[in-house]
């Protein structure tokens, strides 16, 4: 506020105003200027996402509109755009580990939406785990990628429990599984839903592969959404 006030009041004795046609001409410039330089995508991807979770709640599903929007920049994000290449460390299998490690890019978290980068060398598991009211896209930037998907079964009649409880076991829930094939990048991006579209996953890297996640809203503690991981059996196992 300083600042204004001392230019105003020096006004008309150290400066001299431009013509208002000068100052427009000026403008137009600056802003072709701005709209000519492209937005880097990752900057793309953020601001989208700050719209389309704008709302972001649990269990909250983003508008179709704003899903396929964010869907659209998902998929033009390439491997060069946040650095990565398959021959880094991040990818390479290491013999003294039984399991490969798994490494995890954090690019942004708020209360509204998170963003961040898997990297999986070959063999690379993440188990199976849940995503509790969350609408959730990924991004194979990468490699081939085997995904398997459940949703918790709720369409069974009235009279028919969706929970087994077999004497010699914890609790068990049924799941029916929503995908379970191979995917090479390039591919669409994936979206699941908070009650479909394979809400549980476990993802195997086939060959060395990086996935690109965006949750909205992301995992709390505080407000419930706890990552919870499972163990599947099959369905015959408990049947009678």
């Amino acid at each position: 506020m300083g600042i204004e006030r001392n230019l105003a009041d020096r006004k008309g004795k150290d400066f001299c105003e431009l013509p208002k046609e000068t100052i427009t001409n000026s403008r137009s410039r600056r802003n072709r200027r701005r709209s000519s330089k492209k937005m880097p995508p990752v900057q793309k991807l953020f601001e989208t996402c700050k719209e389309v979770f704008a709302s972001s709640g649990t269990g909250i599903v983003p508008p179709t509109q704003d899903i396929d929007k964010l869907r659209s920049v998902l998929d033009g994000i390439k491997p060069e755009d946040v650095d990565l290449r398959p021959d880094m460390p991040y990818f390479m299998a290491n013999a003294s580990h039984r399991r490969p490690k798994i490494t995890y890019l954090h690019i942004y978290e708020c209360e509204k939406f998170s963003m961040g980068i898997f990297c999986l060398p070959p063999s690379g598991v993440i188990p199976l785990h849940n995503h509790p009211g969350m609408t959730v896209f990924s991004k194979l930037l990468f490699g081939t990628m085997h995904i398997k998907s459940y949703d918790w079964v709720v369409d069974l009649p009235p009279e028919s429990p969706t929970t087994v409880k077999p004497s010699e076991c914890p609790e068990l829930r049924l799941a029916k599984v929503k995908v379970d094939a191979d995917f090479t990048a390039p591919c669409n991006p994936s979206i699941l839903y908070p009650e479909d579209g394979g809400n549980l996953h476990c993802f195997t890297a086939v060959t060395a592969c990086a996935v690109l996640d965006v949750l909205g809203p992301p995992y709390s503690d505080f407000d419930g959404r706890h990552c919870t991981y499972y163990t599947n059996y099959p369905f015959p196992d408990f049947s009678d």
